[in-house]
């Protein structure tokens, strides 16, 4: 399968702050990819690399192209949704339709007016007239209309309710994504993004903290809610993270990294995957306090 985007040593700097830190990747194709991490983290900036929208120091080809130097032949193949939705506020909905009809060769009018039909906008709706969640909606169905290799979502669902982001989500499966199609989401919604990412990717100060797909995510971590006659077994496997539970110990584990098995960690107690709100808390910051 081949690769979509691949970085070798991209780095961004602003001044003296290193935003993001010579970190290697590789997405292949027919992926959804989450690309999660805290405020300042360097998840937007490595977006915005990829799409040719700052410079950069390393390697990164996306497409097969150089965002820098072909990103005019790189966009004809890639949508992307910011997390601010910026439009005129004299645009009435059609125009906006009719704009993007006219300007990418691969947008499809049926599609954007059948996302619009279930919303509550209106095709004479203006933007002065619409809430934030309704222009979210509007930007939305315009790029999700456009049939794109790569769709790239910086927090897409920023001031939509939960009704409305569901659906979002739904949409993406059904109507958007297929075996030909990448998409790559930034959230601090993992709650809602989980089931349907196929691989994981944490940043952290610029730099890729782990990079895998959910099955072997699934295969690798393990949380055990371990019985009080198990505490100094369960301590002495070194576990990479420790919370309590109404009163009871949960231990996270890295099978990977310490070699233990699932079997070894069923002895100590119940056993379940971690959530990955849970392993990025437990990533990010050691502790799930």
């Amino acid at each position: 399968m081949s690769s979509v985007i691949t970085a070798k040593g991209l780095t961004k700097r602003y001044g003296k702050r290193v935003a993001v830190d010579g970190i290697d990747f590789d997405i292949p194709a027919g992926r959804i990819v989450g690309l999660i991490g805290p405020n300042g983290s360097g998840k937007t900036t490595t977006l915005k690399a990829a799409l040719g929208l700052i410079p950069f120091e390393g390697s990164l080809s996306v497409l097969g192209f150089d965002p820098r130097t072909q990103r005019d032949d790189l966009m004809q193949d890639v949508c992307f949704i910011a997390d601010v939705a910026i439009l005129p506020r004299w645009l009435r909905v059609k125009d906006a339709i009719d704009f993007v009809a006219g300007v990418h060769p691969r947008f499809n009018r049926e599609k954007a007016e059948r996302y619009i039909a279930a919303t509550s906008l209106r095709l004479t709706m203006r933007v002065k007239e619409m809430s934030k969640g309704m222009i979210v909606q509007l930007h939305l169905a315009l790029v999700m209309a456009i049939d794109a290799k790569l769709l790239v979502l910086d927090e897409p669902t920023l001031g939509l309710d939960i009704l409305y982001r569901k659906q979002f989500y739904q949409n993406l499966l059904e109507d958007y994504f297929d075996e030909h199609k990448t998409i790559v989401i930034t959230t601090h919604q993992v709650e809602e993004v989980e089931h349907i990412l196929t691989d994981l990717m944490f940043i952290r100060e610029g730099r890729i903290v782990l990079a895998a797909s959910m099955e072997e995510i699934g295969e690798r971590y393990i949380e055990v809610m371990v019985s009080h006659d198990k505490l100094s077994a369960a301590n002495a496997l070194q576990p990479i993270d420790r919370r309590t539970v109404f009163g009871k110990s949960v231990m996270l584990f890295d099978a990977a990294s310490n070699g233990v098995s699932r079997q070894q960690l069923a002895a100590l107690g119940e056993t379940r995957n971690p959530s990955v709100a849970d392993l990025f808390v437990a990533t990010m910051k050691g502790s799930y306090a």
